[in-house]
């Protein structure tokens, strides 16, 4: 049972209402094992409309658990309730849950561990105890009034004012002394940490003072291990480590700070959180640890290029669908904003247009006049994506078209980031899949060179990839799971102003490579 409601929270000398499952922020973690079938009664106590993403799980055939607010379902109303009904099959290890409606995110947010199956093992050394990190953005005043003000301004919203681990921000933030997660560990144990990135709008360095990790599993993947003193996650993300307890014991630091190599502001201050060995006084200062530098690209690519899959078998060779998105933000008038222009992003030129029913309704039933079946695979102009700023007026359109995909086809999407107005990483995640990210570069995407240096031989696994700055990232899929899957930026930002997209895949032959009926309690629109 999950009860969506309002509490008083403080942080940094501030104290709000925000809206939280069962009156936890972060809320509380869900665990299950392969093979589970989950029924989640979520009840909204809150005076926003609500709707909860189980963000990772393929929902095969079923769409009406997946989440999205009029995609996959209309939003759950205050005073009512929803049932999400689904099958956990083939998949293990850390993911998560957050609304997906607003930016209400922002508080509503938690882990989803899903345990292998009894008497199967990790494939890697077990660990002796596990601990879930959230990573996460605060904000003083109330987030969607926030955001309200921005739109009206045609403005971005103000930045958050701390970034957070598990929903605290850290002593070296005011009155947060006591406001810092700590966890305890034992000399030379070993524990598996589940890290989550649930920021809005930042992708997040992650240290440990005095301490390596060993990255063993991406977005519910597992991966070949590597070690490391930083890792990089994205917005969305999840990663798994395991963390040898071997150091002198102290107390030491754990810290996260935005990374950011694009010519934008964001909250660059670093929270932490405090790794304290059993027997060590709490009057020991910890140490901090030295985390790159914010705009290091050079980490940032050097890391990525260490993510092998351990099982690739199932990485599409030959390709049915080729797809080519550019991604570019803009402007489109507005009179009564504050320069008589407001922010707009968009993909291909397509600014995407949220319905007013849901998308899969709309498509299971044949209504008509929802959304058109016309995306286009490739962008209108061709241009120098990302040579010198571009202020220039595209002829972005808004529209709720959506792109038709057959059955069991083999798609390759190559995202391209270019400079309209700015160049910027965006990490993006597609709903009711993994893919595999074949390949990633700087500068303009090559269509005759670039396929040549694709990994097909174990290239990660994700649900959710960064398309780095100023470059490009290529994905390839098997579109063998029928409905309707969102695709979006996870920077919540981008995604407010239209950075988004859905898949339509078709239906299969005969009823097990159908979408499945719709449940009896689907919120109405």
């Amino acid at each position: 049972m999950q009860a969506i409601v309002v509490k008083n929270v403080s942080r940094l000398c501030h104290a709000k209402p925000i809206v939280t499952v069962n009156g936890r922020y972060p809320g509380p973690t869900i665990y299950a094992r392969e093979g589970d079938r989950l029924i989640i009664n979520v009840t909204n106590h809150a005076q926003y409309n609500m709707s909860i993403h189980w963000h990772g799980l393929k929902q095969f055939r079923n769409g009406w658990a997946d989440g999205p607010a009029y995609i996959t379902q209309c939003p759950i109303q205050s005073g009512s309730a929803y049932a999400y009904d689904f099958n956990i099959t083939g998949q293990q290890g850390t993911l998560w849950w957050h609304a997906h409606i607003l930016w209400l995110r922002a508080t509503v947010y938690g882990a989803f561990v899903i345990m292998p199956k009894v008497g199967v093992p990790f494939p890697f050394p077990q660990p002796d105890e596990e601990a879930e990190i959230i990573l996460g953005e605060w904000w003083n005043s109330d987030v969607e009034e926030i955001v309200k003000q921005g739109n009206k301004l045609g403005l971005p919203p103000t930045m958050s004012d701390a970034h957070t681990i598990n929903g605290k921000p850290g002593p070296l933030f005011p009155c947060s002394d006591k406001h810092t997660y700590a966890i305890e560990v034992q000399w030379r144990k070993t524990y598996l940490l589940r890290i989550i990135n649930a920021a809005l709008n930042d992708e997040l360095f992650f240290s440990i003072a005095g301490h390596n990790m060993t990255v063993v599993e991406i977005d519910a993947v597992y991966i070949k291990p590597f070690t490391t003193a930083s890792l990089l996650i994205a917005p969305g993300q999840t990663t798994n480590v395991l963390l040898h307890a071997d150091g002198t014991p102290s107390r030491y630091f754990m810290a996260t700070r935005p990374f950011n190599d694009a010519p934008i502001p964001v909250d660059n201050r670093t929270a932490t959180a405090i790794l304290q060995y059993k027997g060590i006084p709490t009057t020991v200062l910890p140490l901090l640890p030295v985390l790159p530098e914010p705009n290091d690209s050079e980490f940032a690519e050097a890391y990525n290029a260490k993510l092998r899959s351990l099982n690739s078998g199932k990485v599409p060779l030959a390709v049915d669908r080729h797809l080519f998105y550019t991604i570019g933000l803009g402007t489109n008038p507005c009179p009564s904003c504050l320069n008589g222009t407001r922010l707009a992003a968009s993909l291909n030129n397509i600014s995407f247009l949220m319905p007013k029913v849901g998308l899969l309704q709309a498509h299971y039933f044949n209504v008509s006049g929802v959304f058109r079946l016309d995306f286009p695979d490739r962008p209108p102009t061709v241009f120098n994506y990302t040579g010198t700023p571009l202020n220039a007026n595209l002829g972005t359109l808004q529209g709720t078209r959506l792109s038709r995909v057959a059955f069991n086809s083999t798609v390759e999407l190559v995202l391209q980031d270019t400079s309209l107005l700015t160049i910027e990483s965006h990490p993006f995640h597609l709903h009711g899949y993994n893919f595999f990210v074949v390949g990633r570069g700087t500068g303009n995407f090559d269509h005759a060179k670039d396929p040549a240096k694709f990994n097909l031989v174990d290239p990660p696994e994700r649900n959710t990839v960064g398309v780095p700055t100023g470059g490009w990232t290529a994905i390839r899929f098997r579109a063998d799971n029928p409905g309707v899957w969102f695709m979006h930026c996870h920077l919540e930002l981008h995604t407010m102003w239209g950075l988004k997209m859905a898949f339509v895949v078709e239906n299969g032959n005969g009823p097990e490579e159908s979408i499945l009926p719709p449940p009896r309690d689907l919120p109405p629109c």
